[in-house]
């Protein structure tokens, strides 16, 4: 029996307590040191699968009596330690010490009456060592007869010589070098055996011919595909709300601006529905992975919200969801790591490789952080499932940043880009790049009273000026003293103590306000006004909404990724005239005055009209629900990328021409006794082709005849058929990768066509080129959507 004195037993309970972290500490080095003889010898504990038990050991391989054999021996090991562990865990007063003498599951004459707590830790690390070398001692007469069992199938377990498959040679020699690497190879089976290595290299990667003592059958059977189930218009959105999660100032600003316009969603799904006349819709599945709110990539944007940080990312996500949600799809939202490495049914590992099972979602929707996440925890199966992404990209991607070799040779290599996808599947906030689909965000709409309410309580000399940022204020002393002779000035600049230096006296600040103080703001002012910053955001178009005037600089020289560090670095070569562009273009006056504000005449004379003109709050359609509801539902019933490709190969020529020549003689129109392109969207009777001027690029040719290019068009042109319909006398036709072509070179009279369908581009000019540009009408306010695209 063991004696305790009480000073003993008083300095035994204060160590156990004062090191309760340290015992802690060695029962994991005990249990890890375990794990790593299990994975490091041989490989013959592979990684559990998704329903064994914490203490499964999978044995495919070794499969026989022996191996069961190793396991009970392994499982008493460890269940020893953990006893031994927790025996002394309790060791905390006299009656424990004689309850752990009397158990035989501790003999006493292994740890001296005697012994301190730091002999028994001592002890314990001995036992932990011994245990190391009985499991190597197993793990070895295991390794033994397992060679034994596996003889008589050595001669079908070497690299086939196939030339169906050359690289399988190759892909198992680096099995054998690097099969440790990644933890996931051990979660298919791989065990450091040439079996495991073709087994693996056949059955979940495709570089190795199916071996024939393997069943097939079993290998081969596909998952069923679930029943296509109608998607049905939702009006209700909290579920939506559950999905979106919280913790995150970011989704708690999502939520509240989705729960605010919860009646306009719904009051725009049965418009829609009337308007598609009970169309059968099916119901896809769709992952939603918000990338840049992750802890991983930084989350800047959190943070900043309550601190009058950007918020048209989010205000764009939140009207996303609320899309897909209010058309009746299948949702999950994820917007960290561990989410969407379970929603993809990723494997454990580095990413390495494929997915254990088929993607379940039809549509993945995400941004350019989430894409990086994506590829890595996809492996092999990103190049497979990325025809089902869906890139949110406010600023755009043309296609010669896009596609990464060409980007590489060219210099247009940047930190973004180079994902080799189908230009379309980016998607903006504006339609400023037709090779990219146009996402966009909805606005609150107003019906007739409070446009008449609105209207009736407008300040005529009450200007709010757009900047929540003091430093976007700074440097602007002249413009405001010039604007505060017409009119009083208000601001929403954020701060915590005192008022931001750069806010004049004279200008009276609200601070920042929550978004239905600000559009109350906005019903009574009459000016909106730009300083330059932040570029092509919501605002002004809740501001006109709201019936102000929206007052912008006209940039001389237009800012780019050549003069511009905001746009260094972006993936595109766009050059932005003015702040807001889409408000230029697409609205313009009386709603939207572009100036030269360093020009202090111009500006005046500006100020002094729009204080005497009057004007209705205007919206347009595609930034109210209905019209963002009619452009994604047409993107998810028409939009394939996925699908082989269609048109003929550069420079083919087809029976009979396809198009004709407009009676000006100025351009091409799709005949009308030509066969249409099976599944084309736009249908491709829509197209309008022009041959634009020199330096000109295609999407300003197009819009030049209000038109809208449309780079889906360019296949059908990208032909020696189409220069000779419409009379170009080419002198010679080459086909090369560039994304200027198709296009006719001036010099030397030679038509050049492209050989890479990724680079097809309505954007980029040279003053060399002639482009063939591919041109469509659009429905009246959604330019996203020609007049037979619904």
């Amino acid at each position: 029996m063991i004696t305790v004195n009480p000073d003993g037993k008083i300095m035994v309970r204060r160590c156990l307590v004062t090191l309760r972290p340290f015992r802690l500490f060695v029962l994991g080095i005990g249990f890890f040191s375990l794990c790593f003889l299990m994975t490091s010898l041989g490989g013959q504990f592979s990684a559990r699968r998704p329903g064994d038990s914490p203490f499964t050991v999978r044995t495919e391989v070794m499969g026989g009596p022996e191996s069961r054999g190793v396991l009970r021996k392994m499982s008493d090991l460890l269940e020893l330690m953990v006893k031994r562990m927790d025996t002394l865990a309790r060791l905390e007063n006299s009656s424990e010490l004689h309850r752990a003498a009397s158990d035989r599951h501790f003999p006493v004459d292994r740890l001296p009456p005697g012994a301190g707590l730091m002999e028994r830790i001592q002890a314990i690390a001995q036992n932990v060592s011994d245990i190391a070398v009985k499991v190597d001692q197993i793990l070895r007469h295991s390794l033994l007869l397992h060679g034994k069992v596996s003889e008589g199938r050595r001669d079908q377990c070497e690299a086939p010589n196939d030339p169906k498959f050359p690289d399988c040679s190759g892909k198992v020699e680096w099995m054998r070098a690097r099969w440790t690497s990644d933890p996931c190879y051990a979660f298919f089976g791989v065990d450091g055996t040439e079996c495991s290595f073709l087994v693996y290299l056949s059955e979940v990667e495709w570089f190795c011919p199916p071996l024939p003592w393997r069943n097939q059958t079993a290998t081969q059977r596909a998952r069923k595909p679930l029943p296509k189930v109608q998607a049905v218009f939702r009006s209700n959105l909290s579920h939506l709300l559950e999905l979106m999660g919280s913790g995150k100032e970011s989704l708690i600003f999502m939520k509240k601006r989705t729960k605010r316009l919860t009646a306009q969603w719904a009051l725009a799904a049965q418009r829609l529905a009337q308007k598609l006349g009970g169309a059968r819709r099916d119901q896809k599945q769709v992952l939603v992975h918000i990338g840049f709110l992750t802890e991983e990539s930084g989350d800047v944007f959190s943070p900043r919200v309550l601190k009058g940080g950007p918020l048209g990312e989010m205000v764009q996500w939140a009207d996303i969801l609320a899309a897909l949600y209010v058309l009746g799809h299948g949702l999950r939202v994820t917007v960290s790591l561990k989410e969407l490495q379970s929603n993809l049914g990723a494997p454990p590992g580095r990413g390495s490789c494929p997915l254990a099972t088929p993607l379940p979602f039809d549509l993945v929707y995400t941004d350019y952080h989430g894409l990086q996440h994506m590829k890595r925890y996809m492996g092999l199966s990103f190049r497979k499932y990325r025809c089902r992404i869906r890139v949110i990209d406010t600023f755009g991607t043309e296609p010669a940043y896009n596609h990464e070799e060409y980007a590489t040779l060219h210099g247009y290599r940047t930190n973004w880009g180079y994902w080799n996808l189908n230009p379309k599947q980016f998607m903006t906030m504006f339609p400023h790049t037709p090779d990219n689909s146009f996402m966009g965000f909805v606005s609150e709409e107003l019906n007739e009273t409070e446009k008449q309410l609105i209207k009736g309580g407008k300040a005529s000399n009450m200007a709010v000026v757009y900047g929540k940022e003091a430093s976007i204020w700074k440097g602007k002393e002249k413009f405001l003293s010039i604007l505060n002779k017409y009119m009083e000035i208000h601001g929403t600049v954020y701060y915590e103590s005192q008022r931001p230096p750069e806010v004049p006296a004279f200008v009276k600040n609200h601070g920042l306000l929550p978004q239905p103080e600000f559009q109350q703001l906005l019903r009574k002012a009459k000016l909106f006004i730009g300083f330059g910053f932040p570029y092509e955001g919501p605002a002004p178009l809740e501001a006109i909404a709201n019936g102000c005037v929206f007052l912008q600089s006209r940039f001389s020289p237009p800012h780019s990724s050549l003069n511009h560090e905001f746009f260094r670095g972006k993936p595109t070569s766009r050059e932005v005239f003015s702040q807001h562009p889409y408000a230029e273009s697409f609205i313009g006056k009386p709603h939207v005055w572009t100036v030269d504000y360093n020009n202090s005449e111009e500006l005046e004379a500006a100020i002094k009209t729009i204080v005497r003109t009057q004007v209705d709050p205007y919206l347009p359609y595609e930034y109210t629900c209905e019209g963002m509801l009619e452009r994604v539902h047409a993107y998810i019933q028409h939009q394939e990328f996925c699908a082989a490709p269609g048109p003929a190969r550069p420079g083919a020529r087809a029976p009979e021409s396809p198009f004709i020549l407009a009676p000006n003689a100025t351009h091409l129109k799709w005949a009308r006794n030509a066969s249409l392109a099976p599944g084309a969207w736009p249908p491709a009777h829509s197209l309008r082709a022009w041959l634009a001027a020199a330096g000109r690029a295609c999407t300003d040719a197009c819009l030049d005849h209000g038109l809208i290019c449309e780079p889906s068009f360019f296949p059908f042109l990208n032909s020696q058929d189409a220069f000779q319909t419409l009379q170009v006398p080419c002198d010679g036709t080459e086909s090369e990768m560039n994304h200027l072509y198709p296009a006719f070179a001036q010099p030397g009279q030679e038509c050049f066509l492209q050989k890479e369908p990724l680079l097809f581009s309505c954007a980029g000019s040279s003053s060399k080129y002639r482009r063939l540009c591919p041109c469509r009408d659009f429905r009246k306010g959604q330019v996203a959507l020609c007049q037979d695209c619904l």
